[in-house]
């Protein structure tokens, strides 16, 4: 099975559960989530709930995922524009150039990329296939639920019909994970002062294109 159809499988099965929550999008109140994150008696107190995603707890909620994701944007290791160092190795995964004497190293590359940037989707995705791939279906689907409640997350904050209701992002490239996971091609993105929109291709899709709200973080080094 490869990388694509392991993930739509289980995005089909993730979906089927999201759509019975009948769940209604609501963009981030982040000074709220802020106070939440910085109090230590809150179930969303930052280090701890960060230390459940990372030891892949089952348990996590919608709110704890919304509260990691965009929570993440006052910590002092987030950087939206900085650029990994192992980019160079973590392409030749991307590319498909593996084999399988390679799925220790890259396990272990991409633990290492998630521990320096716990919020790297792409990351992130790519090391649930590895344990996949490695027969360690148990991980792979641990690392998955983290993957698309982190994804959720995103969805859950707008419709992406307007710039007013867009997807809230914290990075650039979780936009074209959000795309890639629902196998949508862009023709062209511009951006507004506050959303970054992609264009499709005319007709292409039931929609001409979708915003995304960067305004949390564009601009800041």
């Amino acid at each position: 099975m490869n990388l694509k159809a392991f993930f739509i499988l289980f995005l089909i099965s993730w979906s089927l559960i999201l759509q019975a929550q009948k769940q209604e999008f609501q963009a981030p109140d982040y000074t709220l989530i802020k106070k939440n994150i910085e109090d230590k008696s809150s179930e969303f107190y930052y280090p701890r709930i960060l230390k459940r995603l990372q030891v892949n707890d089952t348990l996590l909620t919608n709110e704890h995922y919304r509260h990691l994701y965009f929570g993440f944007i006052f910590q002092k290791n987030y950087k939206p524009y900085k650029i990994s160092k192992k980019t160079d190795e973590l392409k030749k995964f991307y590319l498909g150039e593996v084999t399988e004497k390679d799925f220790p190293k890259g396990i272990s590359l991409f633990t290492q990329e998630l521990e320096e940037n716990p919020f790297n989707l792409r990351a992130m995705n790519y090391l649930a296939y590895l344990y996949h791939l490695n027969k360690d279906e148990a991980t792979a689907k641990k690392m998955s639920r983290n993957f698309h409640g982190l994804l959720d997350a995103i969805l859950s904050s707008g419709d992406g019909l307007k710039c007013e209701t867009g997807f809230h992002v914290i990075a650039v490239p979780d936009e074209y994970v959000l795309l890639n996971m629902f196998q949508m091609e862009t023709h062209s993105q511009s951006y507004s002062g506050t959303c970054d929109y992609l264009e499709f291709e005319k007709d292409k899709y039931k929609v001409p294109g979708l915003y995304f709200d960067v305004s949390i973080f564009y601009g800041k080094l």
